[in-house]
């Protein structure tokens, strides 16, 4: 049974106040709900409008949730997967990684590594998170010094 405009309107709205949505995603949400696809693209539209709706938005938020824990490769293949814009994801600043990767580190591993097997298991636990190899071997360099 399809929901009245003013049913899916209130539909919308409360996926909305739990957390922001990319228009992808609440769009996936909404379609078994909408008359039509027309009817369906009329609402995001409104939503946009009224600023409800905001990919931007979303994707500052979700990059900077996901960063705690991972890196920027990984934020953008998230982002991409919730169906935001290229642009959109480029512009999100991916902070500095270099930082982020040694909070990372230093809350997963508390003492500094012993030998180069730990150095190799700390990168491939870093590029499994989404970090550059640039920012891997950098970040293992400086470790390495105090071996």
């Amino acid at each position: 049974m399809t929901d009245t405009p003013e049913q899916l309107r209130a539909r919308a709205l409360r996926h909305l106040v739990r957390r922001e949505h990319s228009r992808a995603e609440l769009a996936r949400k909404l379609a078994p709900h909408a008359e039509s696809p027309a009817a369906l693209e009329a609402l995001l539209d409104q939503l946009a409008a009224k600023k409800m709706l905001s990919d931007e938005r979303y994707a500052q938020e979700r990059a900077r949730s996901l960063a705690r824990k991972y890196g920027a490769a990984r934020i953008r293949r998230d982002l991409k997967a919730k169906g935001v814009d290229r642009e959109i994801i480029e512009t999100v600043s991916a902070g500095d990684e270099l930082e982020r990767a040694r909070e990372i580190l230093n809350r997963k591993y508390r003492e500094p590594a012993g030998s180069r097997e730990e150095l190799a298991r700390r990168a491939r636990f870093l590029q499994g998170r989404g970090f550059s190899m640039e920012v891997i071997s950098r970040l293992l360099r400086s470790s390495e010094e105090f071996m």
